[in-house]
């Protein structure tokens, strides 16, 4: 820090309204021994005016405001602006202002007004190790990191081509000020003269401070990515170490998924048994009693089977949550890594496609399930007159083995009958009514065009959570 003592001029303007190109730093390294003094070498841009009571100081990453500077140096004033040795500047701070712990630090050049115009890449002031002279890694590591790092430049380059075509726009920009600010001072002179044209001049001053906050907000996502870029090489071990638990965790999903596939196989052939049977029982009503006890029982194993599906996609949806949180920890850590983004979003992808397989099948295994039940019903709840039938004259279809059927049968009711609630309603009901009473039992999906009863809110609720992800 200079030895005047004076404190060079602050404000409180946040990142949003900093412009971080127009000051570019040349040969920061990654860290700085304690103990001596270093150089900060930078480079003015050709739209950029250095005033005398710029500085340029160090700050700890992660600062605010230009008031939480750690010490600074005056930015000296070039003589001539137009020469390119010019443009290169540097200052040099001393080691006794210089800070003591391993805390990442950056160098801001910041003009007379506190605003930042330039920053540059982080470092820290640490002894050099042994870690920073050899580091041990596998070759399946090696290769990782190389990947990585071949990505990663890849991402450099795309930010390096967007920074050129903002500092282009940044020329233009400053191009048109330099118009504007022309035009200016011939309306000052020409005030009262014409004031048509200085009412013009505040419309374009206007626009053009609504292209500075702009501007502004570009670089700041520019200096954001940079940040973002340079931090992701420090974490590539630690994610590498969270994504091998994650794949491993994305093993054991599959291998449950494929478990409940098999099991779905079982269920579907079994389905298809229970069908053949059902169109035998329609051909042979001499043997209906004895298939109707059968088929009571089989149904009964089939709700047992339904119910231990139920538990197990419960489990599945509880382990599916689980997984879904830890993917929603990785991307958020891993959000710099478009690579590891990506291999994460295909595998969350593909496992929400395999649950909504499994949930649809599960759907259509219910209705099928529920129309059944709804049959069974029929069967083993008589309607009041089959009752009264029954009373005075036995069977109601009569005996099939008897070889004379005296008994007669009275025409049954028309009705209608609901087939999730089993309610029953007169033929002559009106049709709305009828559908109203229906729509009642059916929850529509909000995202899509599925359909689910009443009594499938568990699969409703799991359907409208996978539209969420």
């Amino acid at each position: 820090m200079e030895e005047t003592g004076e404190e060079p001029p602050t404000s409180a303007v946040l990142l949003d309204h900093c412009h971080f190109s127009q000051i570019i730093f040349n040969d920061v390294e990654k860290f700085y021994i304690p103990g001596g003094d270093i150089t900060c070498h930078y480079t003015l841009t050709q739209h950029f005016i250095p005033r005398r009571k710029d500085w340029v100081g160090i700050f700890r990453v992660g600062w605010k405001t230009t008031r939480e500077y750690y010490t600074f140096m005056w930015a000296s004033l070039p003589a001539d602006l137009n020469s390119k040795s010019s443009l290169q500047q540097q200052v040099q701070f001393k080691a006794y202002y210089l800070p003591k712990d391993d805390e990442y630090y950056q160098f801001c050049y910041v003009d007379q007004d506190g605003v930042v115009r330039g920053a540059s890449v982080p470092f820290q002031f640490r002894p050099e190790s042994e870690e920073d002279i050899l580091v041990v890694t596998t070759q399946g590591e090696v290769e990782e990191i190389e990947q990585l790092n071949k990505q990663l430049r890849q991402q450099n380059q795309e930010l390096k081509d967007n920074c050129v075509s903002l500092q282009k726009q940044n020329s233009d920009m400053h191009a048109e000020l330099q118009k504007t600010q022309d035009l200016q001072e011939r309306l000052e002179s020409l005030t009262e003269i014409n004031k048509t044209l200085e009412q013009r001049v505040i419309v374009l001053n206007e626009e053009n401070e609504s292209l500075k906050v702009q501007k502004g907000c570009r670089e700041t996502e520019l200096l954001q990515l940079k940040v973002q870029n340079q931090n992701v090489a420090s974490e590539n071990e630690k994610m590498g170490v969270r994504l091998k638990t994650s794949l491993d965790h994305l093993d054991q999903l599959q291998a449950q998924i494929s478990v409940q596939e098999k099991e779905m196989e079982k269920l579907t052939q079994g389905d298809r048994d229970r069908t053949e049977q059902l169109e035998h029982l329609k051909k042979e009503n001499e043997q209906l009693l004895l298939s109707l006890t059968k088929q009571r029982e089989h149904q009964q194993k089939l709700e047992q089977t339904v119910e231990e599906m139920k538990q197990k996609e419960t489990e599945s949806a509880r382990k599916h949550q689980e997984f879904t949180n830890q993917i929603g920890d990785l991307m958020k850590r891993l959000d710099e890594s478009k690579f590891f983004c990506q291999e994460l979003q295909r595998e969350k992808t593909r496992l929400e496609g395999e649950k909504d397989l499994l949930q649809k099948e599960n759907e259509r295994l219910l209705c099928y399930y529920v129309c059944e039940d709804s049959d069974s019903n029929l069967l083993s709840n008589p309607t009041p007159v089959q009752e009264a039938l029954q009373e005075n004259t036995g069977l109601v279809f009569g005996n099939p083995y008897s070889a004379t059927q005296d008994i007669h049968v009275p025409i049954m009711p028309s009705i209608k009958k609901c087939p999730i609630c089993h309610g029953v309603f007169p033929d002559d009901v009106e049709e709305n009514v009828f559908e109203q009473h229906l729509q009642t039992h059916i929850l529509d999906c909000p995202y899509c065009d599925e359909v689910f009863s009443e009594t499938e809110r568990q699969v409703y609720d799991d359907h409208v959570f996978c539209h969420s992800l």
